[in-house]
């Protein structure tokens, strides 16, 4: 399960890359990762029609039934899109994409005894260019962590799918869905359910590789 991703690209690229039509995430950094239940910049389509650029969190609200404790963790990764809970955010106004540039899965086979489980990264070729998980979003008032209480949230998540030949010998049970061109982010944010669904599909393994984990940008960047 993907619960780490990096996103090394600009604003611009990303706004070109999906046509949006406004920015109100401000970000500006050269390169993060995102873990769970942080702000990161997603893209949809506004109440105006228009797209546009925000932060949300990273996990979208659990099914009750599995909801333990008084608080709510979140879930990063969606599959079974069958299920009554997930069916409500499968119209286009739910859904969005979500840039990123690589991925990691724990390769528990690579862990060095006492050591922590690696991560394997993955990208579409050694320059990482800008791809986008398919996703989706939710408007959520609820609580995350039980120090902050209750609180009002955008949410998001992305959907998996069965693993190629690539991601499979690390982590045998899913993969992001994964969309790499201007068409299939049109598609993704403007199709009917029965119009997408097919885009919930491995990536091709010629349009994966495995890659070193990304280079943390020097201090004054960030400044």
């Amino acid at each position: 399960m993907c619960n780490l991703y990096n996103v090394t690209t600009t604003r611009d690229a990303v706004m070109q890359f999906t046509k949006a039509f406004r920015d109100k995430a401000g970000w500006n950094e050269p390169s993060f990762d995102v873990y769970p239940n942080t702000l990161a910049p997603i893209v949809r389509v506004g109440e105006d029609g228009q797209r546009e650029i925000v932060r949300a969190t990273w996990g979208m609200p659990t099914p009750p039934a599995y909801v333990k404790g008084n608080y709510d963790r979140g879930v990063t990764n969606i599959r079974n899109v069958n299920s009554p809970h997930w069916r409500r955010w499968l119209g286009p106004t739910s859904r969005c994409v979500v840039p990123f540039t690589s991925f990691a899965e724990p390769d528990p086979a690579s862990k060095a005894p006492g050591g922590d489980v690696p991560n394997s990264w993955f990208a579409q070729n050694p320059d990482r260019p800008l791809m986008f998980f398919a996703g989706f979003w939710t408007p959520w008032k609820g609580v995350r962590k039980v120090r902050d209480g209750e609180r009002e949230y955008e949410l998001y998540g992305f959907l998996t799918t069965s693993p190629n030949e690539i991601v499979k010998p690390i982590h045998f049970k899913a993969m992001p869905t994964i969309l790499t061109t201007p068409e299939e982010v049109d598609l993704w944010l403007t199709g009917s359910w029965e119009e997408v669904k097919h885009l919930q599909r491995p990536l091709p393994g010629n349009m994966l590789v495995i890659v070193d984990p990304p280079a943390k940008p020097p201090e004054d960047t960030l400044l």
